[in-house]
């Protein structure tokens, strides 16, 4: 697979010849709803098989291989010439191929009031490239019962297709997470006891392997007491033949302080089978237009939990979504920004024209568009780019896998990229 980025005159059909592909493939592979309107930036996934590069002036085969982490001898073996061989401007190489790693990946569903057809079909589309599908969420009640979601036959779809279900247990409560409620359950062992006793109980029933706490907003008071409360978890489902898991925030540095104080990584390292960071949401709803999950702070997070956690504990997470922003912003106005996936992103700037930008720093695309009212929005997403830079980092630190929020929101270009870039694990 190859990523081309649209430049300013090209066509879809122009760019098929290019690859010596019909540009109905590359429709296809990237779900393109009219193959005729593309706009400059747009980052398409050419569904060609084996990695490619074209010679640029001045570049040798010595200077490809390093870029490549190769040697000139491979490469000269894969193209089937000479390695004192000289190359044509435009030439195009083969790369060597490589082992692709293997890798976990986690992915949420969350249904809401009900469990619409188009969520079950999307769980039928995902299940073969998942490891684990994550039911979000069952959420513990002050008195240690659960407030279940709804879930069809979600766990059985899994199930057939080799992928483990999670049970995700989270301190929601009236639509926010709480960390009052948090507290009940590490306090009150009464509470605690039948809450792990009725998780055991439905995750029998409904076939679930793992169970994954998503607790939020723990106090810092609270921090050695979460521990023990997942020591005691640990102790109780390890038995009953369910792995642990928990969702760690954002965090940097080991602070004590502060909206992630409460969350010990080191701990949940020692203490989970494995865990989820949810390297996202550094733009949200109610925050100034920036990107959802810039490589740079991802990387800062990523470099933070291996030095406290086994790397094969550790699943990076990822965004499906993007925002478009509102003039004037929410920190002034108090209006959130909407939510949009990937294809409604490019959907969008393809209806208004709007030329895609691309952060070098952030790893992440934008564009800007004045809305029919002469309204100004900036819209930051993620593309076929982004989310290679984000999969470069999986292997860059060699971690166990890839978690996605959440089902349901298109994006065919990481599915892509996700089968080419690794093998994914099914145990």
């Amino acid at each position: 697979m190859l990523i081309h980025v649209v430049q300013q005159g090209q066509s879809l059909y122009g760019i098929g010849q290019t690859y010596g592909i019909p540009y109905e493939q590359i429709a296809s592979a990237n779900e393109l709803t009219n193959p005729s309107r593309i706009v400059v930036g747009q980052a398409l996934v050419i569904p060609i098989t084996g990695s490619y590069h074209w010679v640029l002036p001045g570049q040798s085969l010595y200077v490809i291989s390093r870029l490549y982490g190769t040697t000139v001898e491979e490469l000269a073996r894969a193209n089937g010439i000479s390695p004192n061989s000289i190359l044509q401007i435009g030439q195009r190489l083969s790369l060597p191929q490589r082992r692709k790693p293997v890798i976990d990946t986690f992915l949420y569903v969350e249904p809401r009031e009900a469990i619409l057809d188009v969520i079950v079909q999307e769980v039928r589309n995902r299940v073969e490239d998942l490891t684990y599908l994550g039911m979000f969420s069952y959420e513990a009640q002050r008195d240690g019962s659960l407030k279940a979601p709804p879930i069809d036959d979600i766990p059985e779809i899994a199930a057939r297709a080799g992928t483990l279900n999670a049970m995700v247990i989270s301190n929601l409560e009236n639509f926010a997470f709480s960390g009052d409620l948090a507290n009940v359950f590490f306090t009150n062992q009464t509470v605690q006891n039948r809450l792990f006793e009725n998780i055991v109980q439905t995750a029998k029933r409904f076939g679930f392997s793992d169970i994954h706490f998503d607790f939020e907003f723990i106090r810092p008071a609270d921090r050695e007491l979460y521990n023990t409360f997942l020591r005691n978890a640990r102790a109780r489902f390890h038995p009953a033949g369910l792995t642990l898991s928990s969702a760690l925030p954002p965090k940097s540095s080991p602070a004590l302080t502060g909206v992630y104080g409460g969350i010990d990584f080191k701990a949940h390292g020692e203490i989970c089978d494995f865990v989820t960071l949810m390297t996202y949401e550094w733009g949200y709803s109610y925050s100034d237009p920036q990107p959802v999950s810039p490589i740079n702070q991802v990387r800062r997070v990523v470099e933070f939990a291996v030095s406290q956690i086994p790397t094969e504990k550790i699943f990076l997470g990822q965004n499906l979504y993007g925002y478009d922003w509102t003039f004037p912003y929410p920190p002034e106005t108090g209006i959130a920004a909407k939510a949009l996936s990937p294809q409604q992103a490019i959907n969008l700037a393809i209806t208004q024209n709007a030329n895609i930008q691309y952060d070098a720093t952030a790893q992440a695309p934008f564009f800007l568009y004045w809305d029919n009212n002469g309204v100004r929005h900036d819209v930051w997403f993620e593309d076929a780019r982004s989310i290679q830079a984000k999969f470069n980092l999986i292997k860059e630190f060699n971690l166990r896998g890839i978690m996605y929020w959440k089902l349901g929101l298109a994006f065919p270009q990481n599915w892509l990229l996700l089968t080419d870039n690794f093998t994914v694990r099914k145990r």
